[in-house]
C-alpha cells in the first residue's frame, strides 16, 4: 500500500513545475517507503501537463489528473479522492513551504493526529514575506473572520496540509468550495468529526509569480466565508468541541 500521496494543485505552472517535482521527489525518496506524487492540471494553458508527464520515470511516481472545474479547492478534492494511500495531503506549486516538515508531519500521522496543517502564525515558523500593507491587512482580516468558523486554527490558508485516509475522505468528500477560501471548510468539517489537529511550525518563503489578487480573489474569498458559513449552518451536522493542540504537546 502506498505510504503517502502529495497533492498538487497546478494552473500555467510550467516556469516552476519541474523544480518543485524534484524536490518533492528527494523528500519523498527520503522516506523510503512507497509514495507518489499527483499533479492536477487545473484548467491549464501552458505546458504544466506535459511537464508532469516528463517526470514519470523518476524514482518516485508522478500522476496526472485533469480537473475542468476551475479553483484551488475543485483541483485539491478531485486530487485527493483519486489516491487510495494511508495518508494524503497538498502542498502549492511554488513549494512556499519547505519539506523538511515532511519528516514531523509523517510522525504525528503516524502517532494518531489526524490533520497536520502547516502554520505560518506558529511561533517556531520562519516566514520570509514581501506582502505589502494593503496584502497584510487583508490577510489579518481574513484570519479574524475565518476564526469565527475554524476557532483555534492560527493560519487556515497555508498550502501545507496532510490528513490520514478515514479523515481526508470523510472531509473531502461533501467538500463545496472550489476556489480559494476551500481550507476554511475543510478544516471546519475536520473540527466537526473530533478529528485531532496539529499547527505545525514551518520554513515559508513568500514566492514570486503568485496568481491570487488581494483586490479581486480577496473580496471573493470573504464571499466564500459567507457561503460556507451557510452550507454548514444548513447541514445541522451536530458538532464536536475542537480538538486543537500544539507540536509541544505531542512531541
Amino acid at each position: 500500500m502506498t505510504l503517502l500521496s502529495i497533492v498538487v494543485p497546478v494552473r500555467n505552472e510550467e516556469s516552476r513545475l519541474s523544480a518543485t517535482l524534484s524536490a518533492l521527489t528527494v523528500a519523498l525518496a527520503a522516506t523510503r517507503e512507497p509514495c507518489e506524487i499527483v499533479v492536477v492540471d487545473n484548467t491549464s494553458t501552458d505546458r504544466s501537463g506535459e511537464v508532469a508527464l516528463e517526470h514519470r520515470s523518476g524514482s518516485i511516481p508522478v500522476r496526472l489528473i485533469r480537473c475542468a472545474q476551475p479553483g484551488k479547492g475543485a483541483a485539491v478534492r478531485t486530487g485527493v479522492l483519486r489516491t487510495d494511500s494511508r495518508y494524503v495531503g497538498f502542498c502549492d506549486a511554488d513549494l512556499a513551504t519547505d519539506m523538511a516538515a515532511l519528516a514531523p508531519t509523517l510522525r504525528f500521522l503516524s502517532t494518531g493526529v489526524n490533520v497536520v496543517v502547516g502554520s505560518r502564525a506558529h511561533p517556531n515558523s520562519i516566514v520570509r514575506a514581501r506582502h505589502n500593507q494593503v496584502r497584510r491587512a487583508g490577510a489579518w482580516a481574513f484570519r479574524r473572520a475565518a476564526n469565527t468558523i475554524v476557532p483555534g486554527v492560527g493560519d487556515t490558508q497555508c498550502g501545507y496540509k496532510f490528513f490520514d485516509r478515514h479523515t481526508a475522505d470523510a472531509i473531502f468528500r461533501p467538500l463545496r468550495t472550489p476556489g480559494w477560501a476551500f481550507d476554511v471548510e475543510l478544516l471546519a468539517r475536520a473540527q466537526r468529526i473530533g478529528a485531532l489537529i496539529v499547527e505545525l511550525p514551518v520554513s515559508w518563503r513568500d514566492v514570486p509569480g503568485s496568481t491570487f489578487r488581494p483586490m479581486r480573489d480577496g473580496y471573493r474569498s470573504f464571499a466564500a466565508l459567507a457561503r460556507i458559513r451557510a452550507i454548514l449552518g444548513a447541514e445541522k451536522t451536530p458538532a464536536v468541541a475542537p480538538v486543537m493542540t500544539s507540536v509541544a504537546e505531542v512531541a
